[in-house]
């Protein structure tokens, strides 16, 4: 079956669609809408999908508005924008690493992240917003220091991964260290905040992480094509006219933002950034980073994980981190058979 297209635009140039991989991102928007619908109306007080689809649109009752815009659409919001970020942060790594287990998860981003934030809460017992600052800063360090020691006449894959790792196993003892310093409230809330939750989340979350993706995200597809041209090898693409370094590292320091951002904003929700991209590039059965599907897969992914975790334990009981986490463990798992049997590893 044929997937590709040619489209002329107005100006004259031709451009390739891929129909399938089209198609798929439409499907996984659709379901992600349905699923933020559903989750809005599920909780303590449920409202049906098609109140919901009403107050949304303004024609709700009062109480109906207020727990539809003041509690529970913030909270929606915030998770479609930290699961478009963690599977697009995790496409990029994959693609950059040339290997499906360069993820976030394992590279140590989502340590440092927490690292960040665990500093501030053990070291200066800060507020809710200076623990998202440190998470950001956390993060931004980490990836800094991942590619800096991956460097060698550039950054390759399997050198980025293996760094990687080695960064994530230090980082992850100095948290262990951080939380046995901590008193038992700020090791309660070091931990509650290590899970990965959206509980709580509000307009405070999302105006910045939306206005972080507004930038990134444009700037990431804008690179996708020299990204894709880049897995033919850093040789062939320069040959081609990809400045390979430049965009390497334009796209790294994008996805650590994406990436630390979007657990400043919910916490290290494991798992969505490996998980992500490796089942939009099954759905779309296309090569190259899948960098669009990857992103809405993400979202649909972790607003689906946070009602699974609603309706079987309650709004506030068990955080969407640990679903997420089993599901991603489960496909690692598969994943690291798979390649076995293929002979990769």
């Amino acid at each position: 079956m044929r997937t590709n297209r040619a489209v002329r635009t107005p100006g004259g140039l031709s451009v390739r669609l891929d129909v399938r991989a089209l198609t798929v991102v439409v499907l996984l928007l659709v379901a992600a809408l349905a699923a933020s619908v559903v989750l809005i109306g599920t909780g303590d007080f449920p409202i049906p999908a098609a109140d919901v689809v009403k107050t949304l649109f303004g024609n709700g009752t009062a109480g109906q508005e207020f727990i539809v815009n003041e509690l529970r659409l913030p909270r929606v919001l915030v998770g479609l924008l930290v699961g478009a970020s963690l599977g697009l942060g995790g496409a990029l790594f994959q693609a950059i690493s040339r290997n499906p287990l360069g993820s976030p998860d394992v590279l140590g981003l989502g340590q440092g992240a927490t690292a960040g934030a665990l500093v501030v809460i053990v070291l200066m017992s800060g507020s809710a917003a200076a623990v998202t600052v440190g998470a950001l800063v956390g993060g931004l360090v980490t990836g800094t220091a991942i590619y800096v020691l991956a460097w060698k006449r550039g950054v390759h894959g399997y050198r980025l991964v293996l760094v990687g790792i080695g960064v994530s196993a230090v980082v992850t003892a100095v948290n262990g260290y951080l939380i046995t310093m901590a008193d038992l409230s700020d090791a309660a809330r070091a931990v509650v905040w290590m899970t990965g939750s959206l509980s709580g989340r509000d307009w405070a979350q999302f105006w910045p992480l939306l206005a972080l993706c507004a930038v990134l995200v444009p700037l990431v597809l804008a690179n996708g094509r020299g990204l894709r041209m880049m897995e033919m090898g850093d040789d062939v693409s320069a040959a081609l006219g990809v400045r390979v370094e430049r965009v390497r590292l334009v796209l790294m320091v994008a996805a650590v933002l994406l990436v630390a951002a979007a657990t400043a904003a919910a916490g290290p929700v494991s798992f969505v950034a490996l998980t992500a991209p490796q089942l939009a590039r099954r759905l779309t059965r296309s090569p190259g980073p899948n960098l669009l599907p990857s992103l809405c897969m993400g979202a649909a992914l972790l607003v689906v994980a946070d009602w699974v975790s609603q309706q079987a334990f309650g709004a506030d009981q068990l955080p969407v981190g640990v679903v997420t986490g089993v599901v991603g463990g489960v496909y690692l798992l598969w994943l690291l058979v798979t390649e076995r049997r293929a002979g990769r590893i």
